[in-house]
This record gives C-alpha cells, sequence and structure tokens, in this order.
C-alpha cells in the first residue's frame, strides 16, 4: 500500500502522489488512511517548508473513492463508519497541516478528489480538467467532516449547486465558483505548480505556519484572547526576522532557518 501514497522530497518540497493512475487515482480506504498518516508525519517534519498534493500520470487528480472495494469496505452502516473514519483522520490531517498544500491537478478531480483538493490551500489546475461530485447518482452524500472544507471554501450556494445537480464542469467554471485558483495549460500545471512551491519555500517558513494557523483561527467566531493577540508579534523575536531584516537592507536573498 505504500507503493499507492508515494513521497518524494526535493530540498523542502515534499511531493506526496496518488500513485493509482491506471484506475485514475480512484481512493481506496487503505489509501485514505496512508495518506493521513503521511500527511501527520510531514506536517512534523520542520525540514518540510511546503507539500504539493498529486496524482500520477495526467489523466487524474483523483476519480474519487473506489466503488470497486464499496461491496466490501462501504455496503453497510458500520462499515461506512469505519471507511467515514479513516476519511475524517485524514481531512483532519490536511486541515491541521503545518505547511502551505499545493494541489496539482491535472484532468479528473471528482467526489473524494474534490474533497481532498478542497483541503488544500492553493489549487492550480490544467485546461482540461473537470470537476464535480455526482455522489447524488450513487444514493450517497457527504457527510460533515466531508463537507465542511468544501463549504468554507465556496459557500452554500455552489456547494448545493454541485452537490444537488451532481454535474461534471470544466476548468473556467470551477475558478469561477473559486474551486481553483489558477488555471494553466494542460503542459504547464506542474511547472507552475512547484514554481508555487518555490515561491512559498522561499519565505520564512515560520511565516508561513502561522498565517494557516491565524486564518484557521479566525474561522471561529470565539474572541480572541490576549495571548492569541500577542502571538501576532512573535515573528518579530526570530532569527528569521533579523535574517529577513538584514538580506533586505542588503538587497540579498535572505536564507532563512526556520528559528
Amino acid at each position: 500500500m505504500a507503493k499507492q501514497i508515494q513521497v518524494e522530497r526535493d530540498g523542502a518540497v515534499a511531493t506526496v502522489v496518488l500513485n493509482r493512475a491506471r484506475k485514475l487515482n480512484a481512493l481506496t480506504r487503505s489509501m485514505w488512511h496512508k495518506l493521513g498518516e503521511t500527511i501527520v508525519t510531514l506536517s512534523a517534519d520542520n525540514d518540510v517548508h511546503c507539500v504539493v498534493l498529486r496524482g500520477a500520470g495526467d489523466k487524474a487528480f483523483s476519480s474519487g473513492n473506489d466503488i470497486g472495494e464499496f461491496q466490501k469496505e462501504r455496503s453497510s452502516i458500520p462499515l461506512a463508519r469505519r471507511y467515514g473514519a479513516d476519511m475524517k483522520r485524514t481531512i483532519d490531517a490536511l486541515q491541521s497541516c503545518r505547511h502551505p498544500i499545493v494541489a496539482l491537478i491535472n484532468g479528473v478531480c471528482v467526489g473524494g478528489g474534490l474533497e481532498l483538493a478542497a483541503n488544500c490551500d492553493i489549487r492550480i489546475c490544467g485546461e482540461s480538467s473537470r470537476f464535480g461530485a455526482p455522489i447524488n447518482k450513487l444514493g450517497l452524500v457527504m457527510s460533515y467532516a466531508e463537507l465542511g472544507s468544501l463549504l468554507s471554501l465556496v459557500g452554500r450556494a455552489v456547494t448545493l449547486e454541485i452537490l444537488l445537480e451532481g454535474r461534471i464542469f470544466g476548468a473556467q467554471e470551477a475558478q469561477a465558483k473559486g474551486l481553483v485558483q489558477r488555471v494553466v495549460a494542460d503542459d504547464k500545471v506542474e511547472e507552475e505548480a512547484y514554481a508555487t512551491a518555490q515561491r512559498i519555500v522561499a519565505g520564512a517558513p515560520l511565516v508561513a505556519r502561522w498565517h494557516k494557523k491565524f486564518i484557521d483561527r479566525l474561522s471561529d467566531p470565539a474572541p480572541l484572547t490576549k495571548d492569541e493577540l500577542d502571538e501576532g508579534f512573535l515573528c518579530f523575536g526570530t532569527r528569521d526576522f533579523e535574517i529577513g531584516m538584514k538580506a533586505f537592507l542588503e538587497k540579498k536573498k535572505p536564507k532563512f532557518t526556520g528559528r
């Protein structure tokens, strides 16, 4: 199963590959489980400054959950609960990952694949990419755990449109709906996704982590505490702030240490 979730490292960029190209990177329960474990491990690694999530090949990011295993893994309420628990753990891992996550989307991105992409921070796709969640035709719902990120990303009206129609739509419409930030030529998706990752890596890693944390916290309506407000000034006590300021004044490229 480790072969179906592959991790590749290039300096501070870690690439996680859904490696099931012949099945359009359809997700099995064990892949959900392994992906969650992988993201948790990468999140704890301070040498990682950015994660790129992609599917193998150029036909699909992911075509969603593998219906072929439903009879064994998802054909009853008890089985579905266990399957859903693995999905939730992975969704939680993506949401709580300290590092920015870039979704490199080639081709099909539907169902569970759309849910994964919605939990990334930046989504870049090709002009021929296709999106949707036609699960109403299977008699399935997106559970509360699955719906949250999609809802916060595109809002109630668009989420309902996607789920009630179950329609597959193209990249330009996906961008108009707010599902993706960037649409590029199909042969430029990989180049743009990794250029984005390198721009993230060029910044101070502590700052990226703080920005993710602050933005997530602001989605909670509870009033900010004094300590939380004070955390917004801790960057001024870091070595990276000293490095960044010195490099700026000297017109040099900073080399951050993550401290």
